[in-house]
C-alpha cells in the first residue's frame, strides 16, 4: 500500500508594495520547500504583491493536493491573520471542493524569534554594554488592541533576564506612540544609549520608515547615541518555527502562552523554573480542607493546564 503523502503547507504572507520585501518572502517560501522535499510547500500574499494566495492554493491542487495546513507569517494576531486569511482559506475550499485545511496560529512572540531580536541587537550594539542601553521595538501597528498588545509583550520577554537598561515599545502606522514619541520618551526615561529595533520579518516599506524617522530625530538629537537594528530575516530560527506552527496545526496542538511559559522553556534568568512542582492556588471560597498543604505566593508554583 503507498503511504499517503503528508498535508502540504502553505504560507500566508501579508504582501507589501516593496518588491524586496516581498522576494524576501518568496524566497524563504523556496527555501523551506528545498529544505522539505517530502513535503508540498507552497506561499502567497492576501494582498499588494504576487501570487495571491489564491494562485497558491490552486498550484498545490494541481499537484493532486486534497489537505493542507495554513501558517500566517505573521508575527502578531491582527485583523489579516483573524479574519482575512481565514476568510481566503473558505474561499478557496469553495473553489476547490473536496479541499479540506487546518489553520495554525501567528508566530510571535517565541522564544526562538526573542533570540534572533537579541542577536539584532548585539550585531548593533558592536560591543557596547546592554547595561546601559535601552532597545526600541517597533511594531507594525494596528487598529486591533490585541495585536498591539502582543507587541508589548514581546519587549517584556526582550526585557526579561537580558540586562538591558530597558525595552520600550512603538509602532510605526495605526497605534501610539508612533517612532519619534516612542525615542522621545527613551530620552526623557535616561537612555544612554538606543537601539531601535523593527519588529519585522523582512525589509520593506514600514521598516524602511523605521529607519528613516530613527534618523530625522537622531540628528535632531545628536547628543544621543542611536542606533538602528536589522529586521529578523529568514533565520533558521524563523523556518524552524513555521515548521513548528505547521505541525500544531495539524496534530490541533493550538496552546496558547505555552510558547513563553516559564514552568516550559528556559527564557533567560528563569531557567530554575522549568517543570518545577506545580501546586494550585487557595481560594478563600472553597472548602477549608486541607489548608496547610495549600500554595503560598512566595512559594513559588502556579496550576497549569498544559
Amino acid at each position: 500500500m503507498t503511504p499517503q503523502p503528508p498535508p502540504a503547507l502553505l504560507i500566508a504572507g501579508h504582501g507589501t508594495r516593496d518588491e524586496a520585501g516581498a522576494a524576501a518572502f518568496r524566497a524563504f517560501v523556496s527555501q523551506l520547500a528545498s529544505d522539505n522535499p517530502e513535503l508540498p510547500v507552497a506561499g502567497g500574499f492576501i494582498e499588494l504583491s504576487p501570487p495571491p494566495l489564491g494562485e497558491a492554493v490552486a498550484g498545490l491542487v494541481a499537484q493532486g493536493v486534497r489537505r493542507f495546513a495554513a501558517v500566517p507569517l505573521m508575527l502578531v494576531s491582527a485583523g489579516h491573520a483573524k479574519g482575512d486569511i481565514p476568510a481566503a482559506l473558505a474561499r478557496e475550499r469553495e473553489r476547490h471542493p473536496g479541499l479540506t485545511y487546518s489553520y495554525g496560529r501567528p508566530l510571535g512572540p517565541h522564544p526562538a524569534l526573542l533570540s534572533v531580536l537579541e542577536r539584532r541587537i548585539d550585531e548593533a550594539l558592536s560591543g557596547a554594554d546592554r547595561a546601559t542601553t535601552t532597545v526600541l521595538l517597533v511594531g507594525r501597528g494596528s487598529t486591533d488592541p490585541d495585536a498591539n498588545a502582543e507587541v508589548h509583550k514581546a519587549a517584556r520577554l526582550l526585557w526579561e533576564g537580558r540586562g538591558y537598561a530597558g525595552v520600550e515599545t512603538a509602532f510605526v502606522s495605526l497605534a501610539a506612540p508612533d517612532v519619534p514619541a516612542g525615542l522621545e520618551r527613551c530620552r526623557r526615561l535616561g537612555a544612554g544609549r538606543i537601539v531601535v529595533l523593527p519588529y519585522f520579518l523582512f525589509t520593506g516599506i514600514l521598516p524602511d520608515r523605521v529607519r528613516e524617522q530613527t534618523t530625522r530625530w537622531a540628528e535632531a538629537n545628536p547628543s544621543l547615541d542611536v542606533r538602528t537594528a536589522e529586521v529578523i530575516g529568514a533565520e533558521p530560527e524563523l523556518a524552524s518555527l513555521v515548521m513548528e506552527r505547521y505541525r500544531e496545526a495539524l496534530t490541533g496542538d493550538l496552546r496558547m502562552n505555552c510558547d513563553t511559559c516559564v514552568y516550559r522553556i528556559a527564557l533567560p534568568g528563569f531557567a530554575e523554573k522549568v517543570g518545577a512542582p506545580q501546586q494550585p492556588h487557595y481560594h478563600p471560597d472553597e472548602d477549608g480542607s486541607g489548608h496547610h498543604h495549600a500554595h503560598h505566593p512566595h512559594h513559588g508554583g502556579h496550576a497549569h493546564a498544559h
